[in-house]
């Protein structure tokens, strides 16, 4: 059973579909939804793709790292966060014990076509197809974490927040 008012953290690869899943999570119960990528700019006073090439991967982990602690002295949110937030073991850490954390996967495949054409991913410039390869051979053990996993492959937005909310809830 979930103590009232307790956060929904989505973590998971990018194209996984923690925004628009957390938005549908977020109506249904009466929540606020926070993304952290838009905490993070609103923070910097920059684009992500601005802080990647002005100060670096580095500076935006700091950033986030901040951001996501400050977000979390909150209740009652759903936060879709970036991919990257579990890299940091303190992030993992804090997200487990100020929320229930679901882990959003998709196919390979499938996550190539959901961000083909985003050009607000900086970590994706160049080859999409080898990079986001990498990227999930390079996190593949960092979601362990999560309170659930949940596939999105396949399945429409209301299909994921229906199946977060099942587990939520019971």
């Amino acid at each position: 059973m979930n103590q009232t008012g307790q956060n929904i953290i989505l973590i998971g690869m990018m194209g996984t579909g923690k925004s628009t899943a957390g938005s549908i999570i977020a109506q249904q119960l009466n929540y606020t939804l926070v993304d952290l990528d838009a905490e993070i700019e609103k923070a910097v006073g920059k684009s992500i793709p601005a802080i990647f090439e002005g100060e670096g991967e580095s500076f935006f982990r700091n950033a986030e790292s901040a951001v996501l602690e400050r977000v979390l002295e909150r209740q009652k949110l759903v936060i879709a966060t970036g991919g990257g937030s579990v890299l940091r073991q303190e992030n993992c850490e804090l997200m487990s014990s100020k929320g229930w954390v679901v882990a959003l996967t998709a196919d390979e495949s499938v996550i190539i076509e959901r961000v083909r054409g985003d050009g607000n991913r900086p970590l994706l410039a160049g080859n999409l197809e080898a990079r986001v390869s990498k990227i999930m051979e390079e996190r593949k053990d960092c979601y362990r974490f999560a309170n659930v996993t949940v596939d999105t492959t396949g399945c429409s937005a209301h299909e994921v927040a229906h199946h977060i909310l099942t587990h939520y809830r019971g």
